[in-house]
């Protein structure tokens, strides 16, 4: 164990965040949705709760970079995304077309979100 570190239900392959000098860094796959609108919403829902074991929040997020298999659900995703952010607390973001791991996901998001002292 690293000095500093501190490692949210730590798995074999990840960590559901890792935590160390005031920063979360997480990524989410969603967890349940069969298209892009519902897939956004669990993930975000998903993001809300791994803030939370953080000690931070949505408003904390600095940077996003999001992973969408087809370039073409951009406007569906930034349509779940703008009404989840908090007015004026948008993070630092990319938004780039990717292969996914499973064949199900339709996007992936990996965090950066400072935390609560």
């Amino acid at each position: 164990m690293s000095e500093g570190i501190t490692r949210i239900n730590a798995q074999a392959q990840w960590s559901d965040a890792v935590v160390h000098d005031g920063m979360a860094y997480f990524v989410e796959v969603p967890e349940s949705g069969t298209d892009i609108t519902s897939q956004t919403q669990a993930l975000l829902a998903q993001a809300e709760r791994t803030l939370a074991l953080a000690s931070s929040g949505k408003q904390h997020l600095l940077m996003a970079t999001i992973y969408l298999k087809h370039m073409a659900d951009r406007a569906a995703f930034n349509a779940v995304w703008q009404a989840w952010l908090p007015e004026g607390c948008a993070p630092a973001r990319a938004c780039v077309s990717a292969e996914m791991a499973s064949p199900d996901y339709l996007l992936e998001i990996a965090f950066t979100a400072a935390v609560s002292a």
